[in-house]
């Protein structure tokens, strides 16, 4: 069954690992994630925002992501990845989501602390877990755009007033990530994620980790990161190749064809960031 993510971010944060949250949109994401998970033994997190719950339902998303995890023996969530309205996260969450991310980083600190404990209150009544963000990235995601000039960094001793505010689960940190692709490798601001580990116990996230490099990004997870989300660099290789696919078989007209090899160079990318994140052989 589908579980929070609780358990495999304190694992993750004793053994040194961090746990990989790919963003999904369909069945077929859905099936590339999990197996290669399955392959190499580790935990995983299926991240959908807003937009792909509109696109593919929730209780469609749900059903797949619940079938798939009673088909492996691999701890599975299925997370509510930059939900901004409380309406949207008590719908999966009466549908049996156990992980939630509450993106209230638009709001000013204190209407930030009092949706977030509202969400917080619901998921722990029903053994859902919660993620929230303290500090902006630039970028888009989905339909949230926030533009470079209006990107913060995360401030430690905020963070420590924030958790303890919040009673939230994991922490979701603004050290110079952005959401989509880099025009150049940023630089990470790694003394500061040092000094939030220092003030705040729990577990920590990273956004914005397509076109990091492994090297940061396990740097990263070494100054207390446990859940690193990746997103854009699923997308391009599953678009890419089906986009050759299709031009090259002009007469194609059967999913079940010209969707393999698009799965396919989309697993290689996920078990290359499994490994990435030193979460393989766990389980």
């Amino acid at each position: 069954m589908l579980v929070n993510t609780k358990e495999m971010l304190l694992q993750a944060q004793k053994k040194g690992y961090a746990v990989p949250a790919f963003n999904i949109h369909n069945l077929e994401t859905i099936q590339v994630v999990v197996e290669a998970a399955n392959d190499l033994r580790s935990p995983v997190i299926l991240a959908a925002t807003p937009g792909t719950f509109t696109y593919g339902g929730r209780d469609y998303l749900q059903a797949i992501a619940s079938r798939a995890a009673k088909k492996y023996d691999i701890p599975i969530a299925l997370h509510l990845d930059h939900h901004e309205e409380f309406a949207g996260i008590k719908a999966s969450i009466d549908l049996g989501t156990k992980s939630v991310m509450i993106d209230a980083s638009y709001k000013p600190y204190e209407e930030n602390v009092q949706l977030v404990k509202e969400v917080v209150s619901y998921a722990h009544a029903n053994e859902a877990t919660v993620e929230a963000e303290l500090g902006r990235l630039s970028g888009q995601e989905d339909d949230l755009i926030v533009d470079e000039a209006d990107a913060f960094y995360t401030d430690p001793e905020m963070a420590k007033d924030y958790v303890e505010k919040t009673n939230i689960d994991s922490l979701a940190v603004a050290i110079g990530t952005a959401h989509g692709l880099y025009k150049a490798e940023p630089k990470l601001d790694i003394k500061r994620l040092r000094e939030i580990r220092k003030l705040v116990a729990i577990p920590l996230v990273l956004h914005g980790a397509s076109g990091i490099s492994v090297d940061v990004v396990r740097e990263c997870i070494e100054n207390g990161i446990c859940k690193v989300n990746i997103a854009t660099e699923l997308k391009q290789p599953f678009s890419s190749v089906l986009r050759k696919y299709l031009i090259e078989n002009p007469e194609a007209d059967d999913p079940r064809k010209y969707m393999q090899p698009a799965k396919e160079a989309m697993k290689k990318v996920v078990s290359k960031k499994i490994k990435m994140c030193l979460s393989d052989n766990r389980y």
